[in-house]
């Protein structure tokens, strides 16, 4: 029972985190990866974990895996690092800032997004 109320916490913290949905998500991992000449596979665009985390999203919570679960800790605490949640969304002024956001970006957390 304790196990089903961890993975039902994570499960929100999740997606609280991730507030974008795995339309566009997907779309920026194709974005983030394509470049003049080529463009990737849509199943193969962005990182590993870009593409975990998209996976997630499209998944019941009953459906997840060992290895979902580790993922989703990963971009909880990932996200937690380096965002303050209660000053979100932020104006980017410096080119650090734009590298942050697509760093969460790729991890379906858009900081410019109410």
């Amino acid at each position: 029972m304790a196990d089903s109320l961890e993975t039902e916490a994570l499960w929100q913290d999740f997606h609280r985190v991730v507030n974008m949905t795995s339309a566009e998500l997907a779309a920026w991992l194709r974005v983030r990866d394509s470049d003049e000449d080529t463009e990737p596979l849509p199943d193969e665009a962005g990182t590993e974990t870009g593409q975990r985390v998209l996976a997630i999203l499209q998944k019941r919570r009953t459906d997840l895996t060992d290895d979902d679960i580790r993922v989703m800790h990963k971009v909880v605490d990932t996200v937690g690092d380096l965002v303050d949640m209660a000053d979100e969304p932020e104006p980017e002024t410096a080119p650090e800032d734009t590298r942050r956001r697509h760093r969460l970006m790729t991890l379906g957390h858009d900081p410019l997004k109410p």
